[in-house]
């Protein structure tokens, strides 16, 4: 099958960054009372397992702080498709018809980002990302994705879901879901297909409830990295699939020019601090180079 290419959809990569107000933590303390046999029972077993309140107000905060750092108007789902290495080629020319169906198809409520090829990193991998129309649309898109029959109009024979599990569901060893949501504050870029070179996707996993403090330290770095000359082009955080995850997204010319624009963010002194107290809230990173591939609509 020959390369298909897609025209861009419109729309930025992320929105117009907004401030976000910081919350404010009253603490108020019950009045005394003797303990009982059952309130040291009780303790015990919130020392081993967390009390109910406990759990019940971290889920609250947790929910709370995504209000406070996320945009709440579209989702965004990330597809990672490893790939046997032997099948490279033929997938990535099967994947390119599929997701043009989508793409282009008005009975679809999504929108193709991006998608890219790991080629430093988690080799022989590959990064699609869709945007919805809320988890409404993202529910919708997924039932017409199952419930979809062969065209006349379509360039693959079979219906959507029966194409993907016959054709190239095949090729692919593991692959994994995550919905994501668009930092506020992140400034972004308009989809263009003139950028070349080469994408960062780096990866924080990180500890639980450390997303807003992250958020608050990402707003001075953003800053500094965008004075040393780094050009953004998304980020986002997790809230369904693998939890407590930010993802960001850098564009470069070269490995070169990538080496000397990270080099210069330490000559900026509000660097080197955000660097300091992010990485007391990160439990691991990753940094993946990735090329786009032709059809994408950020390439």
């Amino acid at each position: 099958m020959a390369s298909l290419q897609i025209t861009p959809l419109g729309g930025n990569l992320c929105s117009i960054a907004r401030e976000s107000p910081a919350p404010q933590l009253i603490i108020a303390f019950p009045p005394h009372r003797a303990s009982t046999p059952a309130d040291s029972k009780g303790a015990f077993s919130a020392l081993l397992h967390g009390s109910p309140e406990a759990k019940a107000e971290g889920e609250k905060a947790e929910g709370q702080h995504s209000k406070l750092v996320g945009r709440n108007r579209s989702v965004h789902e990330f597809q990672k498709h490893k790939v046997l290495p032997q099948h490279v080629e033929q997938y990535k020319e099967l994947i390119a018809g599929y997701y043009k169906g989508i793409h282009e198809s008005e009975d679809f409520h999504a929108k193709l980002t991006g998608s890219w090829e790991i080629v430093v990193g988690e080799v022989d991998t590959f990064v699609h990302i869709f945007e919805y129309e809320g988890l409404t649309g993202f529910e919708k898109t997924k039932a017409q994705i199952k419930a979809s029959h062969a065209s006349l109009l379509s360039p693959i024979s079979l219906g959507h879901l029966e194409f993907f599990n016959h054709e190239i569901l095949p090729l692919i060893q593991t692959r994994t879901s995550q919905l994501n949501q668009e930092f506020a504050f992140w400034q972004c870029a308009e989809p263009r297909t003139d950028l070349g070179g080469i994408v960062e996707l780096r990866t924080y996993s990180l500890k639980p409830g450390a997303l807003l403090e992250w958020e608050n330290q990402w707003r001075v770095g953003l800053e500094a990295r965008l004075r040393s000359g780094h050009s953004p082009l998304g980020a986002w955080f997790s809230q369904l699939g693998e939890l407590h995850q930010v993802h960001h997204m850098w564009h470069y010319a070269t490995l070169e020019e990538r080496r000397a624009t990270r080099e210069k963010a330490w000559t900026i002194d509000t660097w080197s601090g955000t660097v300091t107290k992010t990485v007391k809230l990160t439990e691991k990173m990753d940094a993946n180079v990735l090329r786009a591939l032709p059809f994408s609509p950020m390439r």
